[in-house]
């Protein structure tokens, strides 16, 4: 087991009716911007609930947060914190607007020029952004309790990141009734995310840490289980609470403490949605088979372990128990409806050495061993086409 250090400061409310706990959450008086996508929570009735719980404070809205949310986007909210001297952010929504509000607060304080530099210069994110908040309506990226804010910025077809500790939320309300109109897109798309953040820290290489495997093998064979009645029966509450609590246990930090970890999939998957619009869901259900196939000589011991522990494949020949290991949790994904291959988007052959070419002109150390190259990066697409 590696050394680590892990805090996670998010005050987690979790259950029915938690939105009305707003009011005891937020501190007093404070001038909030709320932000949100779409449109669906004026739909679905999490508009008024927290409109309902926000009676006696400021309040400023912000609406129109894309899926991968714009940059550009985000710099206008910014305008309008700045006029309108916000002092909170509520993002009230999924992974995307938590993610972009995670933006604004610290841009909104950033002194140094265009706050994009930020995402190649993590020590650029202000000590103190503004404090962020939210109410969470799709589990999937697990931000609403990690340091993480993922943006693409329209104008030169980037998707980057930052992580760190002072993005984290202050809280995050987890209502599963808030999850029941997701469409299905949105559902599977949600449990292909988790289940990827879950291999990604777990399909590496042994380091002497059964219970980090353990807890991940937990939350793998949850999702199996789960994400296929969420898309039978969405209103079914048990269901919808196993999975939001499953996402956001994926990447809150903990089950990723003292192991090696990957990342290339995310990282391959990010230029694919960039660059053609794919849904992040899609773009991982893509990529992922593709790194395990190319790199599964050096993920053998734990591509066994989870043939063995999370598909019950344990007779036969090992090298045949790697591979249906593989090919069962690409057959998992298609189950959700969710396409596997390039082809299934229309994304063009020549994706592979376009994407493969401007994550090494990023200089990416992508893999756990940090040396997936060029050449490997286009082979793993090439296979997926």
């Amino acid at each position: 087991m590696f050394n680590f250090t892990y805090h996670n400061p998010t005050e987690l409310v979790f259950g029915r009716d938690s939105i009305a706990r707003l009011s005891v959450l937020l501190p007093a008086g404070v001038r909030v911007m709320m932000t949100y996508g779409g449109g669906s929570i004026r739909r679905n009735g999490v508009y008024d609930q927290v409109r309902d719980a926000l009676q006696g404070w400021p309040l400023v809205e912000f609406g129109g947060i894309e899926p991968n949310p714009h940059y550009e986007t985000c710099m206008k909210a910014v305008e309008q914190v700045r006029a309108q001297n916000v002092q909170f952010l509520l993002a009230v929504g999924g992974g995307s607007v938590l993610d972009g509000t995670k933006l604004i607060a610290a841009a909104s304080v950033f002194s140094g020029g265009d706050p994009w530099a930020m995402f190649y210069d993590w020590s650029l994110v202000p000590a103190c952004p503004l404090p962020v908040g939210c109410v969470l309506t799709l589990p999937a990226t697990g931000s609403e309790s990690n340091g993480g804010a993922v943006v693409t910025r329209a104008a030169t077809q980037e998707k980057l990141f930052f992580t760190v500790p002072q993005s984290f939320p202050r809280f995050a309300i987890l209502d599963p009734e808030t999850t029941y109109s997701l469409p299905p897109r949105q559902t599977a798309n949600g449990v292909v995310d988790a289940f990827v953040h879950v291999a990604e820290q777990y399909l590496t290489y042994p380091a002497d840490t059964p219970l980090q495997d353990r807890q991940a093998e937990s939350l793998l064979l949850t999702l199996l289980e789960e994400g296929p009645k969420a898309l039978r029966s969405p209103n079914d509450y048990a269901v919808r609470a196993n999975l939001m609590w499953c996402a956001t246990q994926a990447l809150n930090g903990l089950i990723g403490c003292g192991v090696p970890q990957d990342w290339a999939t995310h990282m391959i998957g990010h230029e694919l949605t960039a660059l053609y619009g794919i849904d992040h869901g899609q773009s991982l259900a893509v990529v992922l088979p593709g790194v395990l196939r190319h790199e599964k000589a050096r993920k053998r011991a734990k591509l066994l372990q989870m043939a063995d522990r999370v598909w019950q494949l344990r007779d036969g020949d090992e090298n045949a128990r790697v591979d249906q290991a593989i090919d069962r949790t690409e057959r998992f994904f298609q189950s959700l409806g969710v396409a596997t291959r390039l082809s299934d988007y229309q994304i063009p052959p020549d994706a592979a050495s376009t994407v493969a070419q401007r994550l090494a002109d990023r200089n990416m150390k992508l893999g756990e061993h940090g040396d997936l190259s060029l050449t490997a990066v286009q082979e793993i697409l090439e296979s997926r086409q």
